[in-house]
């Protein structure tokens, strides 16, 4: 969309939205997911790739990363808390919150959506 036709949105206060939190919310009609990593917040329009489910209403899950003995081998699963995730309840795509990117494929992704914090408010513009 045309920066020159985008609305700003205020969505709510900052401190709806805890570390590790998320709202889903409408902004003129485009139903939005906001999520907060480490003091930054990431929104996606609420549509997976895929087939359109409802992706930022999913699980929230730590990136789930192979271990690595010495020698290479796989020694077994770990969670990454530095990489968590949104799983589609329709499918199970998986996107890491903070690129928007399918966890196995990087040429798929969730479409981002642009989003400020100011003076205790969270803004969406779309």
């Amino acid at each position: 969309m045309d920066t020159a036709q985008r609305r700003r949105y205020d969505v709510g206060r900052s401190d709806a939205l805890p570390e590790a939190g998320r709202l889903v919310v409408d902004a003129g009609g485009m139903v939005v997911g906001i999520f907060r990593v480490d003091g930054q917040l990431y929104a996606y329009e609420n549509t997976c790739a895929h087939q359109g489910g409802p992706v930022c209403q999913g699980k929230m899950l730590p990136r789930i990363a192979e271990e690595l003995a010495a020698d290479q081998t796989t020694s077994g699963l770990k969670f990454d808390r530095t990489d968590p995730h949104i799983i589609c309840p329709w499918h199970g795509y998986e996107y890491s919150i903070t690129t928007g990117r399918h966890a196995g494929d990087a040429t798929i992704s969730l479409v981002a959506v642009a989003v400020t914090e100011e003076n205790g408010r969270v803004y969406l513009d779309v």
